[in-house]
């Protein structure tokens, strides 16, 4: 499947679809986590690694959490709303200055550890087009 990352444009904020369930269903807590473990280590080695924790510590939290956020918005249980409270995603990542440019290389990581995944297209296709669009609304600057 081609991952194709769409144009960052100032100021949209297009309409977010939830990836399908069965991302969960095929996948469940552990194919997640490695997934999301699979990409924070690619970022920890990018040109955007000072926007993620440089402690151990911290960088195992960052995952734990974004883990938990995916577990739940592709259908499995709460972890992140039960651990963190509603997402409100944008909102967390004001501290952050992510940049078009930085939306690209988490973007480029997650096309890297995707690929590792044995997941069907259509699987695949949801959640990319969902990190695709989920990720314009991060960009703050």
């Amino acid at each position: 499947m081609e991952f194709t990352i769409s144009k960052y444009t100032p100021g949209t904020r297009p309409e977010v679809q939830l990836p399908s369930t069965e991302m969960y269903k095929i996948l469940g807590d552990d194919g997640i986590r490695k997934l999301v473990n699979d990409h924070y280590n690619l970022l920890s080695q990018s040109a955007v690694k000072d926007l993620f924790p440089q402690d151990e510590a911290g960088l195992e939290r960052a995952k734990k959490h974004s883990s938990d956020f995916f577990i739940q918005i592709c259908g499995g249980p709460m972890y992140f709303s039960k651990n963190r409270g509603k997402p409100m995603l944008f909102k967390r990542h004001l501290p952050h200055k992510i940049t078009a440019e930085a939306r690209q290389v988490w973007l480029e990581c997650y096309k890297t550890a995707l690929q590792k995944c044995d997941l069907p297209n259509e699987v695949l296709r949801s959640f990319w087009n969902y990190l695709d669009v989920f990720s314009i609304w991060m960009v703050n600057t």
